[in-house]
């Protein structure tokens, strides 16, 4: 029984049809050895018959044919026991084979649902296995996935254009809110605390316009839809995100060393690559210590590219580092100076383009983010 409740169904099946097969089979040949020991043979008697009055003689010729009667029954039997041995033994080995043989083809259906759904991603949900059949316990299965699927397919796209909307709908308050403090400022003669209460607003709201740009990445790169894919250089995506934070860099004095190959290629939508590589240098830029250093090194294989940005610092627990995949997650919980989107944002992006996001904490401290995505088919022109 132990076998029955461990291992896959299909070889709970095997060993299911094989036992009762071989319990019929055995009964078979019980009930055939029952009523075969029942039967008698008939003996012609050895000898010549005795003369007729010879009362002695009769009877003991009669003893010697039992005793013939009983011998041959006793040989039937033995081989009557050794056939069956052997039947049962053939019976267990083609038991086996059959009972693989018909779990396999009950399975069969229950394979066929399995693999489709493990093709169907939160990218693909629009799918459907769409089982054809009799209206059996395995089409009832997979009409309720189906089902099952169609009602995450209307919760995600309702998540998704809910973010899209909510984005857009701010942006038009924070941009009156902007326009208030410039006119405000903008009056003769303004009052120092007006216009130092007007600094402060429009750092917070270009925090806020900042954390309202992110949401709208985040939504396009989880739809998963890029109408504007074309091959991408990661390098030069990597050489214009420097120059754009050359002061930053200068003003913490970091090294950086850049070892990206010409022809480190992906395929992909422009604006939300330029997105990934530029959160993910931004955050080895921002969240890095004075006098540290930034190794971005790029490997490009026939069917995958790979970004690997690597930074130096304090050691970090790889707990918290699984989770800056996150949105809102930050470590050691901090909350200033970052909206939390910035990884969540290359994680997103790099799962719409078919690669993933891989974060390391360093041994000797500082963090590694490696980004894979898929190599860009580029045509060789002649």
């Amino acid at each position: 029984m132990s076998r029955l409740r461990s291992g896959t169904v299909g070889a709970r099946f095997t060993v299911l049809y094989a036992v009762v097969f071989l319990v019929s089979g055995a009964g078979l040949l019980v009930l055939t050895f029952l009523l075969s020991g029942g039967g008698s043979s008939d003996i012609a008697p050895a000898g010549n018959p005795p003369a007729q009055g010879s009362l002695g003689a009769a009877q003991q010729h009669i003893r010697l044919l039992e005793a013939q009667l009983a011998e041959v029954h006793t040989q039937q039997t033995r081989q009557l026991l050794a056939g069956s041995v052997v039947a049962l033994i053939v019976m267990a080995i083609v038991s086996l084979l059959a009972g693989r043989v018909l779990a396999r083809r009950v399975l069969r259906p229950l394979r066929t649902i399995t693999s489709a759904t493990r093709r169907i991603s939160a990218d693909s949900l629009d799918r459907r296995l769409a089982v054809t059949g009799p209206a059996d316990e395995v089409k009832g299965l997979a009409d309720t996935i189906d089902e099952l699927l169609e009602r995450l397919e209307v919760s995600f796209a309702a998540q998704r254009r809910f973010a899209a909307n909510a984005s857009h709908e701010l942006r038009t308050p924070l941009a009156t809110m902007r326009a208030s403090l410039d006119v405000a400022v903008a009056k003769p003669d303004p009052a120092a605390s007006t216009v130092a209460l007007a600094d402060r607003l429009r750092v917070q709201l270009d925090r806020v316009d900042h954390l309202l740009d992110g949401f709208l990445v985040l939504a396009r790169a989880q739809h998963g839809e890029f109408a504007d894919a074309a091959p991408v250089d990661l390098g030069e995506l990597v050489g214009a995100t420097l120059r754009e934070m050359a002061a930053e860099v200068e003003a913490k004095r970091l090294t950086v060393v850049v070892k990206v190959p010409p022809g480190t290629v992906t395929q992909g939508s422009p604006a939300l690559l330029a997105r990934l590589v530029g959160n993910v240098v931004d955050n080895a830029v921002t969240h890095n210590e004075t006098d540290g250093w930034v190794r971005i090194t790029g490997s490009a294989g026939e069917e995958e590219t790979v970004l690997v940005v690597e930074t130096g610092g304090s050691v970090f627990d790889q707990v918290e580092v699984d989770r800056l995949a996150q949105p809102f997650e930050r470590l050691g919980g901090e909350r200033i100076g970052s909206s939390g989107l910035g990884l969540s944002i290359v994680a997103a992006v790099a799962a719409a383009h078919g690669g993933r996001l891989a974060l390391l904490a360093r041994p000797e401290g500082g963090l590694r983010v490696s980004i894979t995505l898929p190599a860009a088919k580029v045509p060789v022109t002649a």
